[in-house]
C-alpha cells in the first residue's frame, strides 16, 4: 500500500500548492477538456434573482413583532425539517455505524488507488479493453474511431449495476464516458490541427457502455464478460430520438433532421440514475464546449439564448466543427438545442432507441435518481452543474405500474415524456445580517428554512409568462430566471435516501459567490468564495414528493476541519476526515450517505467518502479511498458485496500528454494513463 502522508484524518504532509491565478483546483488541462474552461468565463447566469437576505430583512421591516422565520413559514407553507441538533462526540471506543467498520484513509497525492487496511482492489475494466465482438486490444499508438466504438470508452463516470434474474453471478453494468481529453490520449497530437480519425476516434470514446460482468462468489472481483449478446456502444453518432412535449419543435430542426425527432450521439454525460421499470438514465452536462462560432447569429434573443448556456463564440476546443458541420452554430444554430437532456438508455435490449426526454428541461444535467410519488407518480430530482444555477425536480402525470408484463413495461416507458417541470426557491429562517459569507452559524445554530417548487411547465402549457412551452423546455435556465429561482453554488448529483425519501444535494463549489458584482452569500449558500462546497438535506412536506413546499437544512459544510466556516452536523470536528468539492452521492443497503469528490481544494487527491445521515455518528465523515494523480472519483456503487468507483481523467495534469503523461495508473511501466473502473471489497469476509 503506497505511504499515506500526514495524520488519518488530518491534513496531508506537505502537499504541493495550487498554481498562482488557478481559480479552481483542478488543472487548467481538465478545465479545458472537461467543460471547455467555464469557471474562466463569467457564469452564463446574470439574471438579478432576489437573494434570501433581501426578501427576510423585507419582511423585517414589514412585520417587525414576527421573526423572519416566521414569516417565511407562513409565505411557503411551513417547514417540516427541524434544525441539525447539535451530535455529542461518540466516545471512545463506541462501535462504528453499521458499514462503516473501516480505519480511514488519509489524504495523500500517490498515484494509485489507496484503499483501507484489510481490503482489496482490482481494475475491472479500463479505457481501451474490448467489449464488443472483434474489438481488438488497445494500442495506444494504433487507434482508429472503428476500434474504439468496439471497446470500452473514455472517463467513465455515473456508473449502474443491474441484475440479470436469469443468469447466476452475472450482471449488467451501466457506463457514461463523460469527456475525452484528446492531449493525454494520442500521441502526436496537435491541439490546433487535429486529424480526422483522432476527432472520430474521440466521438466513439464518447457516449456509455453497456458490458455484462460475473462476479466471484470469494470476493469482491468482477470480470467482464466480453462479446455478449447485451453488450453494447453507444458513443457521439448513435441515433437517439427526441420525445416528450418538445420533440418535432422548430427549435429542434436541423438540415439533417428536418422533423426534429432523431440526434446523433449524447455528448458529456456526467450523473444519472435507475428507474423502477429498469432503464437507465444520462444526463448531459458541459454539452456547450463541443460547438463553435455562436458570434456568427445575429438575432439578439437567439444570441442571449447561446450566451445563457455558454456557448462558444468563436472556434471550439476540439475542433469538431471542422469535420462535422452540425458542430458549427453558423451553419446549425439548433444543434446545441439538441443536447443538454437526460437520456434514457434500455440496457437490456441492445436494439433499443435511446430517447432524449424533453419534458425534463435541458440545461447541465448532473443527475435524474427517481422517486416515487405517495401515488405512485415518478418523481426526478435534476442539478444544474454551473455556477449559480438551479435544483430541479419532474413530477410524471401518469402512475407508474407495477410488473414485468409487456403492457407495464410500455406504460412505465412513457412515463418521462409527460408531467409537471419545477424549479426550487430556497428561503432561509436567520436575518440577512446573520448571513455574513463567513460560514458562520447563524444564531439558531444551524443553515436552514423552508422552500417552494415552482412550476415551469405542464405538458403543452407553459407556466412562465411570455414564454411558450417549447421554450421552456429547450431554454429551461431562461425560464428559470424568469420565476425567480434560488442561484445555487453548482448543484451537482442529487439523490433521494433509499428509507426516509429526504433528499441530498452536493454543491460542488463556487469561487464567484460573493465576488465584486456577482451575487452574495444566502443562507442556503452561506459562504463567499466558496471553493469547498456543501451538502444540503430537503425534506418535502409531508414526506411526499409530489409536495410543492419543502424544508431544508446544510448537513455539512466542507472544508479542513480546522477552518471554521466549515459543519459536520454538529459532530466532533476533530475526529472527521477532510473533505473538498462533494459531487457524486449515492448510499448504501444501510443507509449511510458516501460523497465522491471532483476537485479537491485541500491539496490531496480526490476520493471516497462515508458519513452516516442518522444516528449518533451522523456528519462523522471519513475517507474510504483515494484515486490517483490527476483524477477524480465517479460513480461510486456500494453494495454488501463490494464498491465500484470510476477512476476518471488519471495524469490530467498541467503539462501532461501522451508523451510526458502525469499518471502512470493503472498499467505502469511506460504506458499512458486510462481511465478505469475499480472494485474493492474486504478481505476474509465471511
Amino acid at each position: 500500500m503506497p505511504d499515506q502522508p500526514g495524520a488519518r484524518t488530518g491534513r496531508p504532509a506537505e502537499l504541493p500548492l495550487l498554481p498562482a491565478g488557478h481559480n479552481t483546483a483542478r488543472s487548467a488541462l481538465t478545465c479545458r477538456y472537461r467543460c471547455g474552461d467555464a469557471c474562466s468565463h463569467d457564469a452564463p447566469n446574470r439574471s438579478l434573482n432576489p437573494y434570501f437576505g433581501d426578501i427576510v430583512q423585507r419582511a423585517l421591516t414589514r412585520r417587525g413583532v414576527l421573526k423572519g422565520s416566521a414569516v417565511i413559514a407562513l409565505a411557503v407553507g411551513g417547514s417540516t425539517l427541524a434544525a441539525s441538533p447539535a451530535v455529542a462526540a461518540p466516545t471512545a471506543g463506541r462501535r462504528p455505524s453499521r458499514g462503516l467498520d473501516f480505519e480511514p484513509v488519509a489524504p495523500n497525492t500517490a498515484d494509485a488507488v489507496t484503499i483501507p487496511a484489510g481490503y482489496a482492489q482490482q481494475v475491472v475494466i479500463r479505457w481501451g479493453d474490448p467489449v464488443l465482438a472483434g474489438a481488438p486490444r488497445f494500442d495506444a499508438r494504433k487507434q482508429s474511431a472503428w476500434a474504439q466504438a468496439r471497446q470500452f470508452g473514455y472517463n467513465a463516470d455515473y456508473m449502474a449495476l443491474l441484475d440479470l434474474p436469469r443468469r447466476r453471478d452475472h450482471q449488467l453494468l451501466v457506463v457514461n464516458h463523460e469527456y475525452t481529453n484528446e492531449e493525454i490520449m494520442f500521441y502526436g497530437y496537435v491541439p490546433a490541427t487535429p486529424t480526422r480519425e483522432q476527432v472520430e476516434t474521440a466521438w466513439a470514446a464518447h457516449g456509455l457502455t453497456v458490458l455484462v460482468v460475473r462476479a466471484d462468489r470469494r470476493s469482491g472481483r468482477l470480470w467482464p464478460v466480453t462479446s455478449d449478446a447485451l453488450n453494447r456502444r453507444i458513443t457521439a453518432t448513435t441515433p437517439i430520438r427526441l420525445t416528450g412535449p418538445a420533440a418535432g419543435s422548430d427549435l429542434l430542426k436541423t438540415h439533417a433532421d428536418p422533423a426534429g425527432r432523431t440526434v446523433l450521439g449524447t455528448l458529456n454525460n456526467c450523473g444519472g440514475g435507475i428507474t423502477p421499470w429498469g432503464t437507465v438514465l444520462t444526463g448531459e452536462e458541459n454539452f456547450n464546449q463541443y460547438f463553435a462560432n455562436a458570434a456568427a447569429v445575429t438575432d439578439p434573443a437567439a444570441r442571449a439564448r447561446l450566451a445563457r448556456y455558454g456557448l462558444p463564440t468563436g472556434a471550439s476546443g476540439r475542433k469538431w466543427e471542422r469535420f462535422d458541420d452540425r458542430f458549427d452554430i453558423a451553419k446549425e444554430p439548433n444543434e446545441p438545442n439538441r443536447f443538454g437532456w437526460v437520456v434514457e438508455i434500455d440496457p437490456h435490449d441492445p436494439t433499443s432507441t435511446p430517447r432524449k426526454r424533453t419534458a425534463l428541461g435541458r440545461f447541465k444535467h448532473e443527475a435524474a435518481e427517481p422517486r416515487l410519488t405517495r401515488d405512485g407518480r415518478v418523481t426526478l430530482y435534476m442539478g444544474d452543474d454551473e455556477r449559480f444555477d438551479y435544483l430541479y425536480k419532474y413530477i410524471s402525470k401518469e402512475k407508474y405500474r407495477k410488473g414485468g408484463s409487456r403492457a407495464a413495461r410500455e406504460h412505465n416507458m412513457d412515463l418521462l415524456d409527460e408531467g409537471t417541470l419545477y424549479v426550487a426557491k430556497f428561503t432561509g429562517d436567520s436575518p440577512a445580517e446573520e448571513i455574513d459569507g463567513t460560514g458562520k452559524l447563524p444564531e439558531d445554530g444551524a443553515f436552514d428554512g423552508a422552500g417552494e417548487w415552482i412550476p415551469l411547465a405542464t405538458g403543452n402549457v407553459s407556466h412562465v409568462p411570455g414564454m411558450s412551452a417549447d421554450e421552456v423546455y429547450v431554454f429551461t435556465r431562461l425560464a428559470a430566471d424568469k420565476v425567480g429561482a434560488t442561484k445555487m453554488d453548482r448543484p451537482e448529483d442529487v439523490e433521494p435516501h433509499p428509507h426516509t425519501g429526504r433528499v441530498y444535494v452536493a454543491l460542488t463549489n463556487n469561487s464567484d459567490r460573493g465576488a465584486t458584482g456577482k451575487t452574495g452569500p444566502d443562507e442556503a449558500n452561506p459562504r463567499k468564495g466558496n471553493k469547498h462546497g456543501h451538502v444540503l438535506e430537503l425534506e418535502e412536506r409531508r414526506g411526499d414528493a409530489a409536495a410543492q413546499f419543502f424544508s431544508w437544512r446544510l448537513m455539512l459544510v466542507c472544508g479542513d476541519p480546522e477552518d471554521p466556516s466549515t459543519y459536520f452536523a454538529g459532530f466532533d470536528k476533530d475526529r472527521v476526515s477532510p473533505i473538498s468539492c462533494p459531487d457524486n452521492l449515492t448510499f448504501d443497503p444501510h443507509g449511510n450517505l458516501w460523497i465522491a469528490t471532483d476537485g479537491n481544494a485541500l491539496g490531496s487527491n480526490d476520493g471516497l467518502f462515508a458519513v452516516p445521515v442518522k444516528g449518533s455518528g451522523r456528519g462523522h465523515v471519513q475517507q474510504f479511498l483515494t484515486v490517483p494523480k490527476g483524477a477524480e472519483t465517479c460513480g461510486p456503487i456500494i453494495t454488501e458485496d463490494r464498491i465500484l468507483v470510476a477512476a476518471q481523467h488519471p495524469g490530467e495534469t498541467d503539462g501532461a500528454t501522451a508523451e510526458n503523461p502525469g499518471s502512470r495508473w493503472p498499467d505502469g511501466a511506460e504506458r499512458v494513463p486510462r481511465p478505469a473502473v475499480v472494485t474493492v471489497w474486504k478481505e476474509n469476509r465471511r
